[in-house]
């Protein structure tokens, strides 16, 4: 197997844990939704949705590349979240604070990534 398709392959799989995660865990997404944005369950369970639905579709050759514009969409908008969850050291979850601010770069890593599988 390829380098890139291992690659894609444990990118979809950690965008579908991620996803998964939306709807068996949305209390500890709920927390970092901003109080700016609108119906808070229901902006986790699209993003948890969006994040299934572009999981598959990196792994489909057909799909791929909207698939991965998509996901790159949907992590800029997310990145709110991760400020504000940095914003309130946390949002009352147990996350030190380096990786916080961990958070914030790795946005961009995992857009990177999602751009260089998408062929």
């Amino acid at each position: 197997m390829r380098i890139k398709t291992i690659s894609r392959i444990m990118l979809a799989t950690f965008f579908i844990g991620a996803g998964i995660t939306h709807f068996t865990n949305p209390a500890g997404f709920l927390r970092i939704v901003p109080p700016y944005l609108p119906a808070p369950l229901l902006l986790v369970y699209l993003s948890g949705a969006a994040e299934l639905a572009g999981s598959l579709g990196l792994l489909i050759p057909a799909t791929r590349c909207w698939a991965a514009w998509g996901l790159m969409a949907l992590l800029v908008a997310v990145f709110p979240a991760n400020v504000y969850m940095l914003q309130t050291r946390g949002a009352g979850l147990p996350v030190p604070l380096w990786a916080l601010w961990a958070r914030l770069p790795l946005q961009l890593v995992l857009i990177g990534w999602v751009w260089k599988v998408r062929k």
